[in-house]
């Protein structure tokens, strides 16, 4: 699992409270096994960037020749072997870094991307610099292979899952990345699904993801150079997304790079509500979430889902990005015998007109399986009851304490 370096973490919050870091972009272009192409696309890129990076990554096409026939200016790093487009990008950023870029542009070397679309990313850069900038592509425009139009939208939906954030293009690569951002982490994917990881992680540690619509062309079937391998890198797809997702579910926050990465000193707890609600609103939750994080925990865990109401919880706060933890803490309201218990109340009496008033081993024992029927039937009554209030009051005491902090001069 990637980690993030304090000391580079330190220095991004440094960066942006003090003075900026000046602006200067260069263009990555991981290469392998394109010499078809390879002049053409740095030609075209050369007419809108002087800090041009071509990064071969082993090919074994002729690209070496083609790689000695650029102009001088461009700079060009070789692997002895094949690595993967993950350790092409890294390779590249660290040159980057060393010809003192404060962010790097990928570009694919088949020619499918267009370089008059770059100074769409130098604006979006120079307007947010801390972003990560994703070129989304127009599939109306052009042909585009069916395989291309499923992997991403497949993709997109993990992202969903895994992040609770919408994108248009999460296979893109046609990209921007801010250094600062690329050296505060350590990669974990060095192939294809590095692009996935990177996009995950960033949202998680509270980078921005923006886009832009690009142009894409597609050559001929037989002219278009792939190295997609459909079942290996597939395969690391599906490996990272149920790492990430299962990581995504745990109820504990990720590291965020825009402060000291660290949890609060006191937990979130439902015995301490107006302590744990300062703390949230201290992490900029807004009240109007927090209160539909209490909702959803409830409304779950008012269901007889016995061992099941956790990860039911998680997958729903995760997907609608709610906050875990609250979520969780508000669920816990319902753990027998309380909220079961009016539930059975409830659904006894939808089913006979009158209320159970006898508590035996007869009522509780022999006759379980109708008492777990009517605290799922007195569940759809009670819990969305529950939720309704518990929401609201959630809702209004942190309006109240945010209203108080902004009243207070204290940054809600």
């Amino acid at each position: 699992m990637p980690t993030i370096n304090s000391e580079n973490t330190k220095k991004i919050k440094n960066t942006s409270q003090n003075q900026p870091q000046p602006l200067r972009i260069a263009i990555i272009i991981p290469l392998y096994n394109h010499a078809a192409t390879l002049g053409k696309v740095v030609a075209e890129v050369m007419r809108f960037g002087d800090l041009i990076i071509v990064v071969d990554d082993g090919s074994t096409d002729n690209a070496v020749e083609e790689c000695k026939k650029l102009d001088q200016t461009v700079h060009i790093i070789r692997h002895s072997c094949n690595q993967g487009k993950g350790v092409a990008i890294l390779s590249g950023a660290e040159k980057a870094r060393e010809l003192k870029a404060s962010h790097i542009i990928t570009i694919d070397a088949d020619g499918q991307h267009y370089g008059e679309d770059l100074p769409e990313f130098f604006a979006v850069i120079k307007k947010d610099p801390e972003a990560i900038i994703v070129g989304c592509r127009k599939f109306d425009e052009t042909y585009v292979p069916g395989s291309s139009r499923f992997g991403r939208s497949f993709s997109n939906f993990w992202y969903r899952v895994q992040t609770g954030n919408r994108i248009g293009d999460s296979q893109s690569g046609f990209r921007a990345y801010p250094l600062s951002v690329l050296a505060a982490f350590k990669w974990r994917e060095k192939r294809y699904a590095f692009e996935n990881e990177i996009l995950v992680r960033a949202a998680w540690s509270g980078i921005k993801v923006q886009e832009i619509d690009i142009r894409v062309h597609y050559p001929a079937r037989h002219e278009h150079i792939s190295h997609f391998h459909r079942l290996w890198d597939n395969l690391r797809l599906s490996f990272l997304n149920t790492r990430l997702t299962i990581r995504s579910m745990l109820p504990w926050p990720h590291n965020q790079l825009d402060g000291e990465g660290q949890p609060p000193a006191e937990p979130v707890s439902i015995f301490h509500p107006l302590r744990s609600l300062r703390l949230l609103l201290k992490e900029n939750a807004s009240p109007k979430r927090l209160a539909v994080a209490v909702a959803l925990g409830i409304l779950v865990g008012a269901l007889p889902l016995l061992g099941l109401r956790a990860m039911i919880i998680l997958m729903f706060t995760g997907y609608f990005r709610l906050n875990k933890v609250v979520a969780l803490a508000a669920g816990n309201i319902c753990t027998p015998p309380f909220v079961p218990a009016l539930c059975i109340e409830a659904g006894y009496f939808m089913r006979h007109g009158t209320f159970l008033t006898e508590i035996s081993f007869k009522t509780l024992g022999y006759q379980a399986l109708e008492r777990f029927w009517e605290w799922g039937l007195g569940s759809l009554i009670v819990g969305p009851a529950l939720a309704l209030t518990f929401g609201l009051i959630t809702y209004v005491i942190a309006l109240k304490i945010k209203n108080k902090r902004v009243e207070t001069g204290v940054q809600p």
